[in-house]
């Protein structure tokens, strides 16, 4: 391919050669906000979603799967809920031949088919608590203004966990535990995050109070990685699930959910990708390291042997691993083919790496070689691993870092945001609806939240009343 557009500056044009080309995925099927995934990135969603599934396992959730239309009645019973999502979610009412006696809604999220199911399974305090998760594709008419990957219209891996209490004290821990769960989840993705609660005007349809975790894309724009949802009681009052307590008395449960989407794997490309295309984290690569003979005239057939049981000895190993004999393409256009798809580590083997008993490992991240011996191989790829994922991280978290920005007044705020051209601003803010949304009319951005722990000194930029938080905004996705 040419030259790729420039990251920072035209990065809509990066990201869309860049998840087409390197065959993550194809948007040209014919319908808008669906995409197909390649056997490629596709890949690389599975191994994403499983670490996630892990971690939520070893916290004590356990899988299963519920269906994906939901009767029109079913879906109407939590009212905010029903507003919330009145705009997004498609509507099934016949087939091709007959019209159907009722509506089925396609899930935008799965909250009202599994609380029909809960208010059935929840009679007693031993039935509780319940901690449940599912890997499922919802559905969600998005905007016009529809992203691959990032903005969708069919999510194919949303991975969704709902839980069930007893009390409002174990709801709130089970909210703790679920920050700390999906702060392991980015962190193994080396993606930096800011977590923040949401202000009362924008909370999730139907919810308590919210945290989302949110980071900053290459062209500036904050976005949404995932959220951690308090729902209270209000489900359970819709849908009646009560249970009998040890007292004797029937009581509603509290609940909680939490969700993260294919669209960490869009940030994911975004922020460690470069001038050369992708750079996959050693965690998700589909292809960890990619083998490259060199041709020679005298002993390529040593040459491939030796490639072949390196291949074989690290597939063994449990390394997602390549041998690209490709006779039809020169090394050096298997390594931009490789680089481009973001593949950590590349092994050059030719006339001198079999002589000497050595091989040359090439990282992606910094575009270095090294050599190393034979018998040091399999030790040096998870030293390199854990460098790569390092560099990575730090030059994630540098970019966060530097696009979260401090102001102590509405036109300080302004001329930073200006200035840096976009990131997200924070300032001080009295904690009061009215101020929260005047900082967004007068800045012209988003609200994104608030971190209730954060120490802050000043006065709200609007009232000017003692502040007892930050109010970080920005645009975003």
């Amino acid at each position: 391919m040419s030259k790729l557009p420039d990251k920072h500056r035209e990065f809509s044009a990066w990201y869309d050669a860049v998840i087409e080309e390197a065959d993550i995925i194809d948007k040209r099927y014919p319908l808008k906000g669906m995409i197909v995934w390649k056997p490629y990135g596709f890949k690389a969603l599975k191994l994403t979603m499983q670490i996630l599934e892990k971690l939520l396992d070893e916290y004590g959730h356990e899988e299963a799967y519920f269906p994906m239309l939901v009767p029109e009645e079913v879906f109407a019973r939590e009212k905010d809920f029903l507003e919330g999502f009145s705009g997004e979610t498609f509507v099934v009412e016949r087939t091709i031949s007959k019209k159907l006696n009722r509506k089925l809604l396609l899930r935008p999220t799965s909250e009202t088919v599994m609380y029909y199911m809960f208010s059935i399974w929840i009679t007693s305090y031993r039935d509780l608590p319940i901690k449940l998760y599912q890997t499922v594709n919802v559905f969600r008419y998005e905007t016009e203004q529809t992203k691959p990957i990032i903005r969708v219209r069919e999510i194919v891996r949303f991975n969704e966990a709902h839980t069930v209490h007893k009390t409002l004290e174990e709801a709130n821990k089970q909210i703790e535990e679920a920050i700390e769960i999906y702060s392991k989840f980015f962190d193994s993705l080396l993606i930096p995050y800011i977590i923040l609660k949401t202000p009362k005007w924008d909370t999730f349809a139907g919810a308590e109070y919210n945290y989302d975790f949110f980071t900053v894309m290459p062209d500036r724009k904050a976005i949404e990685l995932g959220s951690v949802i308090n729902l209270g009681q209000k489900f359970a009052r819709a849908f009646e699930i009560k249970f009998q307590d040890q007292d004797g008395k029937w009581k509603y449960v509290y609940q909680t959910c939490y969700g993260v989407s294919e669209r960490v794997i869009g940030v994911l490309l975004s922020i460690h990708g470069d001038s050369r295309g992708i750079i996959w984290p050693p965690i998700v690569a589909p292809i960890q390291i990619v083998i490259v003979p060199i041709p020679s005239e005298t002993m390529f057939d040593s040459i491939l042997n030796k490639a072949r049981k390196i291949e074989e000895k690290l597939r063994a190993s449990g390394f997602r691993v390549k041998l690209d004999d490709r006779p039809d393409m020169t090394p050096g256009s298997k390594y931009f083919w490789w680089e481009f798809r973001g593949v950590p580590l590349r092994i050059e083997i030719g006339e001198k790496e079999v002589k000497e008993g050595k091989v040359t490992i090439a990282r992606r991240d910094l575009m270095r070689r090294i050599v190393v011996n034979d018998d040091e191989l399999e030790e040096a790829i998870k030293v390199l691993f854990k460098e790569i994922s390092d560099e990575l991280y730090r030059r994630a978290k540098e970019w966060l870092d530097s696009n979260i920005i401090t102001a102590t007044s509405i036109e300080d705020a302004a001329k930073k945001y200006n200035d840096v051209g976009g990131g997200i601003v924070r300032v001080p803010w009295c904690g009061e609806d009215q101020c929260g949304l005047a900082i967004e009319e007068k800045l012209g951005l988003e609200g994104l939240g608030y971190n209730p722990r954060e120490k802050i000194e000043g006065s709200c930029v609007v009232c000017g009343k003692e502040a007892k938080y930050y109010f970080y905004v920005g645009k975003k996705y």
